[in-house]
């Protein structure tokens, strides 16, 4: 696998350069309208990011196996699975927010192993390698933070039907109550994949997760286990925070919702 893992990184960090680029010239631009659901947004900038990220993966590695948010399922063989989200935060693009990435995640045999991450209108870029730790802008980075969970900043993600479920949607609130408790601060992500960069370089001390979407777990995941974050998981809520002290503070917070 590992002489296979630099090409595909290669490939994966150029697609998300892609994607971004197209996202940093349609937001310069003010190109940022979007369509409202009662609990989502889509934007055309997910469409066009995603026609410049596709392309480079289907062209690179035809046998793999791809997800991708707009495009759908694309079947392959051998045990590559790529998961490509255009415009993660399509809320804060539309916005006029510069909250959003372009992001890729490569998993192998089901397991994360692999992840990209591009936020255009900052130009950062997060790599992160099962293994390998993170990377960004080049540089190795981890989670570790010297502020004591009093002081914390935490960020919460939710999926997407968490909303659509009145019984989700109230434990979710539930979530974020118990954490407003011990915590300086707690966010509620739009755009986890931006928050989970964050973490992964020690500038949130926590990241708490309920029934997030496929699409950005494994990229959230890879980044803290890879940021040497400690985590805890019970079913659809994980936890992950920058010391054991911080994830026993996050874990008994969360108590009333597992």
């Amino acid at each position: 696998m590992e002489a296979g893992i630099d090409g595909i990184e290669v490939v994966a960090r150029a697609a998300v350069l892609a994607g971004g680029a197209e996202l940093r010239r349609r937001y310069r631009d003010g190109d940022t309208d979007g369509e409202y659901g009662t609990h989502d947004v889509s934007a055309a900038a997910d469409e066009a990011a995603e026609a410049r990220m596709l392309p480079l993966v289907r062209r690179a590695f035809p046998d793999h196996a791809v997800f991708a948010e707009e495009a759908g399922e694309f079947s392959g063989r051998g045990p590559y699975r790529w998961i490509i989200d255009p415009l993660d935060g399509t809320n804060d693009f539309t916005a006029g927010l510069p909250t959003f990435a372009s992001s890729v995640a490569v998993l192998h045999e089901g397991t994360p192993v692999l992840a990209a991450v591009h936020q255009p209108a900052t130009d950062e870029t997060y790599l992160a390698r099962r293994g390998r730790g993170v990377r960004y802008d080049g540089q190795r980075v981890t989670a570790d933070s010297d502020r004591r969970v009093e002081a914390a900043t935490v960020a919460t993600i939710v999926g997407r039907a968490v909303p659509r479920d009145p019984d989700l949607a109230r434990r979710a609130d539930a979530v974020r109550e118990g954490l407003e408790v011990e915590v300086k601060r707690v966010i509620s992500s739009w755009a986890p994949t931006v928050h989970s960069g964050l973490f992964a370089r020690g500038r949130l001390q926590g990241l708490v997760q309920f029934h997030p979407d496929e699409e950005e777990r494994a990229v959230t995941d890879l980044l803290a286990r890879e940021a040497g974050a400690v985590t805890r998981r019970d079913g659809p809520l994980s936890v992950a925070a920058s010391d054991d002290e911080t994830l026993a503070t996050l874990w008994d917070a969360t108590e009333g919702v597992r």
